[in-house]
């Protein structure tokens, strides 16, 4: 599917004046005037002002090593802010209260207690592996994806540990790898030398009519899962959208089995729904549902749902004013739409390694992961204020390039250790590092399929 050509902006008609200034002003100016919006910022951000927001985002304890820690490459933490800043500018004044674009980068971190590693992703599923003319990111976070190596490697039948792996790779080249770790539906990616180019943030793949939305707040379907989509959700719900999240019986959202408190603050002022989908009666009720949204958001590869008979453009073009976003790890566009990405190695694949240090390292916890999901609750509001009628378009590689381009070429400071304590160094100036830090948990999180019936009966849902 290729992206057809924008007709009119969301916010061509506004005008907004940016209430921070630096970097982050920057950034928010630079996203909204990407859809459409007249702004006003204040300069250009300083060396000084990208390392203080680094030092204060939680990302630098996450990057390199963790008796070693770096600055990570260009404006990332800045461009964070500046995007949940571009949001906040479009809601309800005081909805974004207690939040921080930078800090949402790191805060599963201290859920999960996780630190840099190195090569190893904070987590330790993704490990960075040498090949004979380059590197690649390979990420193992399911059972299955490993029962796929021998097939990948063409070697024995069992494969224990990732020593057997490093080998393997090391034999062989970038892109055989590539070329047959995506056949198999394995999550691999290039680290790329240098930032890679992307143009814009988003895309559009279908154009519908739109609607009057007025000043009522929209109602949103939560298809997705893990940490991308239901943090666009939750942000969303912040600011005040109504928001049913939807799973399925046979494959709930796998972050259901991760950290609880983590999964509280991401999902808690949600309905949950619980539909069989692999049944007919199933995905008759979520068709029910999703023609009755205002907003939709998912994170699967298109034919995933295709499978299902639901189709993403042909429900825009018969909803008026339906704002759909579609997460995913390359795009729609084939042959990327089928490529399997997470947010570490979709980070890797956007430069952030490779740009940290080289060798490479790892940069945050799954990086593209929350940078999209910001930028997906943005997009999501200003499209749905424009009139929605849209199939929006934004993956983790892409936006996390976009943001890796802002202030490339910043001068990095040096991390040094001060007593107990990290410190960044930049230009003679000096800045606390900080750790990771939790939010408090609004609530929890409704047991998955709690209000199916009450919303099978509101809505009118086939039974």
């Amino acid at each position: 599917m290729s992206a057809q050509p924008f007709t009119e902006l969301p916010l061509s008609k506004r005008e907004f004046d940016s209430t921070t200034c630096g970097a982050r002003s920057e950034y928010s100016a630079l996203l909204l005037r990407s859809l459409g919006a007249v702004v006003t910022a204040s300069g250009r951000g300083t060396d000084l002002e990208i390392a203080s927001d680094w030092a204060s985002s939680g990302l630098i304890p996450l990057t390199g090593q963790v008796d070693s820690p770096l600055q990570g490459p260009s404006a990332i933490p800045s461009a964070a802010r500046g995007a949940l800043d571009a949001l906040e500018l479009l809601v309800k004044k005081g909805s974004m209260a207690g939040l921080d674009g930078a800090r949402l980068l790191s805060e599963r971190a201290a859920y999960l207690q996780l630190h840099g590693q190195g090569s190893v992703s904070a987590n330790g599923s993704c490990h960075l592996l040498e090949a004979n003319d380059g590197w690649i990111a390979l990420n193992l976070a399911r059972d299955e994806d490993w029962q796929l190596i021998p097939a990948w490697l063409e070697g024995p039948g069992l494969v224990e540990g990732w020593g057997v792996v490093a080998a393997g790779v090391k034999a062989r080249s970038v892109g055989w790898l590539l070329k047959r770790g995506r056949m198999l539906g394995l999550p691999v990616a290039p680290a790329q030398s240098g930032v890679v180019d992307a143009e814009s943030w988003f895309s559009i793949g279908a154009r519908s009519p739109t609607a009057v939305t007025g000043d009522r707040a929209p109602l949103v379907v939560d298809l997705s899962s893990l940490w991308a989509g239901p943090l666009c959700t939750h942000l969303l719900e912040k600011t005040g959208a109504r928001v049913i999240k939807v799973e399925s019986s046979t494959r709930p959202d796998g972050a259901r089995r991760g950290n609880a408190a983590f999964y509280d603050l991401l999902n808690s002022g949600k309905e949950s729904v619980v539909f069989d989908l692999t049944q007919a009666y199933g995905v008759q009720q979520l068709l029910a549902l999703l023609s009755q949204a205002d907003i939709v958001i998912e994170g699967s590869r298109p034919r995933a749902l295709r499978h299902m008979g639901i189709d993403a453009e042909r429900l825009v073009q018969e909803s008026a004013g339906l704002t759909w976003v579609s997460i995913t790890g390359y795009g729609r566009s084939q042959p990327e739409a089928d490529w399997v990405a997470f947010g570490d190695d979709a980070a890797v694949a956007a430069g952030v390694a490779s740009a940290a240090a080289n060798p490479p390292v790892f940069c945050g916890d799954a990086l593209a992961d929350p940078l999209t999901g910001i930028h997906a609750a943005l997009a999501a509001t200003a499209f749905w204020q424009g009139g929605g009628g849209v199939l929006l378009d934004l993956n983790l590689a892409g936006v996390t390039a976009h943001c890796l381009n802002f202030h490339a070429d910043n001068v990095r400071g040096e991390v040094a250790r001060r007593g107990e304590r990290w410190a960044l160094l930049c230009n003679d100036r000096r800045y606390e590092v900080c750790s990771p830090v939790t939010r408090q948990t609004p609530g929890v999180a409704a047991p998955a399929g709690r209000d199916t019936d009450r919303i099978i009966a509101e809505f009118k849902l086939p039974c």
